[in-house]
């Protein structure tokens, strides 16, 4: 890997196409074991620069100087509660103008760099309420000159409160000398009201501003005084450290370690990323090595570390949790994960420090400080709510609640286009950008684009989910899935509405009919795979197969077991399936002929109809019944 020149897969692009599917994710499986993405050292360069001079040299500047203290005197604000709370603003402001998670190559945006800001001050961009026709004033899927409003209020709301100085409160005074002050509370109420109603009406702004995690400090902020707000906040990273800890207990984590060290431009050492594979390159599952990282180093870490925490009154003690924490996440950040959450890793670094560091449990600011036990409860059961729920429930609530980041038990899809279909979203679809593919034309020829393009599937087979959406993919198109373009959805949904997190449920049928209504796709033209995560207490996953001109085609399950068992380019053929229900029997689920597709996509009506197709037929027979 060059400076400016990247470690591509050892292939013929010209043929690369030519070959089964199954071949071409051995190949770019096997090349992200040893090279993650293989880009140029120059994109994480990009990251670093970023996150050094944009986040950290422009926000401690702004969080400091705006609150009256030297930016360049670090023993004087690193433990200024105003600064703490500025920089968790900055980051909301940061995520939410589309600078932070999700950015850049990484995430699949390639031209431009930046989502967020770009789409969602664009009317009639797609937008993707959570309960559609559920809550009253948020229906459709466009963004509206409304939107747009709630957004740039958001924008505005937040630059206002970063900007101005602090205000003394009597509790802050008793609690700690000579400070700074704290944000003016009365600025956040209306930001909180701002991100609910945004988030009512587009989801996928809301997340991506992490508000599921910043909010709740936002209220502290607001409703709390100063001893109960730091306890509170000291609870509330405590139970995201261990929410995420104990979502890594399953299977799924063990397979996420060893791509994401595979994709860690410091770590050039060949053995050492092949050692986390159990025998590369003819078996690509974990090694004992990868468990005992994933489940010693980050679930144990994650969870026991924070819990000390939390309850330690010794200074040695809680000194060295506090070094392990802040180590354990910039490692993390190290290994430039392909949603680059750069910016939430050194955040929750820094957290760590102020929270446990600078208020310890021992000078006032332990469990039993807060003022009233059953206040201590409500937080507690606030907090570990929506967790709780979308661990035993994942299909009602995201995985970014559900505090299931870095698990590797994400809802997820694969799309697969007939040709030419794909096409039809650069025609349809409003956005300030093209798909994936057609922005990597600008740089790179169209064969190694299609290269390029899967290297995001070899790393989804490297995970259980990409094992079951293959699977998917090759039992539900059989003999043509090799004429149709196979996408990861993750990174194709990032083209379409500016941001994405691992997170399919932004990209289930809410999106697939947002997408029908513009693009009308013919039946067997846009085939989806979408599995959700797996619950806590089962050994299963839910599945279903969507086809864009006739919504949810297939229901069923499939066990996990079975899905990690396999090798990523499944060499003994799909995984075994329960099918719970389809639209037909297994044997009239037959796709549109993609080997004889039109010369031009506007074909595709007269192609469809002209094209016997079962599904169809099957349709308006039930109807008629």
């Amino acid at each position: 890997m060059g400076f400016k020149t990247g470690t591509p897969p050892p292939v013929d692009p010209t043929s690369f196409l030519d070959r089964p599917l199954s071949d071409r994710l051995r190949i770019t499986a096997t090349h992200w074991a040893e090279y993650g993405f293989g880009g140029p050292k120059f994109v994480p360069l990009i990251y670093i620069l970023k996150l050094l001079f944009f986040y950290v040299g422009i926000g401690v500047s702004i969080a400091t100087l705006t609150s009256g203290l030297n930016v360049f005197d670090v023993g004087e604000w690193w433990n200024e509660p105003i600064v703490y709370q500025k920089l968790i603003l900055w980051t909301v402001l940061i995520e939410a103008v589309g600078l932070g998670g999700s950015w850049g190559p990484l995430a699949g945006h390639f031209k431009p760099m930046t989502g967020g800001i770009l789409y969602w001050l664009r009317p009639g961009t797609i937008r993707l309420p959570p309960w559609p026709g559920k809550v009253p004033f948020t229906s459709g899927d466009s963004r509206t000159i409304f939107d747009v409003a709630l957004y740039a209020a958001i924008l505005i709301n937040v630059s206002v409160v970063l900007a101005l100085p602090g205000v003394h409160t009597a509790s802050i005074d008793a609690a700690v000398p000579n400070n700074s002050g704290l944000v003016q509370s009365a600025l956040l109420i209306p930001l909180i009201i701002l991100l609910v109603a945004l988030g009512l009406r587009d989801k996928v702004v809301f997340l991506a501003a992490r508000s599921e995690q910043y909010i709740p400090a936002m209220v502290f902020f607001v409703a709390l005084p100063f001893v109960d707000m730091i306890v509170a906040l000291k609870l509330l990273i405590v139970v995201v450290w261990v929410g995420a800890g104990v979502s890594k207990l399953g299977h799924h984590f063990a397979m996420v370690v060893p791509a994401m060290l595979s994709n860690t431009p410091w770590l050039p050492s060949k053995a050492i990323k092949r050692a986390h594979y159990r025998n590369f390159p003819d078996d690509l599952r974990p090694s004992i090595v990868a468990g005992g990282v994933a489940h010693v180093l980050g679930t144990v870490v994650e969870v026991v570390t924070p819990l000390v925490l939390l309850f330690s009154t010794n200074r040695t003690i809680t000194l060295l949790a506090i070094a392990l924490m802040v180590a354990f996440h910039l490692f993390i950040l190290s290994t430039f994960p392909l949603a680059v959450p750069l910016e939430w890793n050194l955040l929750f670094a820094f957290a760590t420090v102020f929270l446990f560091g600078g208020f310890p449990s021992w000078s006032g600011y332990g469990l039993g400080d807060m003022s009233s036990p059953w206040l201590t409860a409500a937080i507690v059961a606030a907090l570990v709510f929506f967790p709780v729920l979308g661990n035993l429930r994942p299909d009602l609530v995201s995985f970014l609640p559900s505090l299931r980041q870095y698990a590797g038990n994400w809802a997820s899809a694969s799309w697969a286009f007939a040709p030419g279909a794909e096409d039809r979203l650069d025609k349809h679809i409003i956005r300030p950008t093209k798909n994936t593919r057609t922005q990597l034309l600008a740089t790179y020829p169209p064969d190694v684009a299609d290269v390029m393009m899967h290297q995001f599937l070899g790393w989804r087979s490297m995970h259980s989910q990409g094992r079951a959406l293959f699977s998917l993919m090759m039992r539900q198109l059989g003999e043509n899935i090799d004429t149709y373009t196979i996408r990861e959805a993750e990174i194709s949904f990032n083209s379409l509405a500016a941001f994405n997190f691992g997170d399919a449920h932004f990209h289930n049928e809410h999106l697939i009919a947002a997408l029908q209504r513009r693009c009308n796709f013919a039946p067997g033209e846009f085939i989806i795979a979408w599995i959700e995560s797996q619950p806590i207490h089962k050994s299963i996953q839910e599945y279903k197969v969507i086809d864009a001109a006739l919504g949810v085609i297939e229901r069923g399950t499939y066990k996990v077991a079975d899905a990690i068992a396999e090798q990523p380019w499944l060499p003994n053929g799909p995984i075994p399936f329960e099918v719970h229900w389809t639209a037909g029997p297994p044997e009239r689920q037959i796709l549109v002929d993609a080997a004889s597709e039109p010369p031009e996509s506007e074909d595709a009506e007269l192609f469809a109809a002209s094209t016997p197709n079962p599904r169809v037929n099957l349709v308006e027979d039930r109807l008629e019944q």
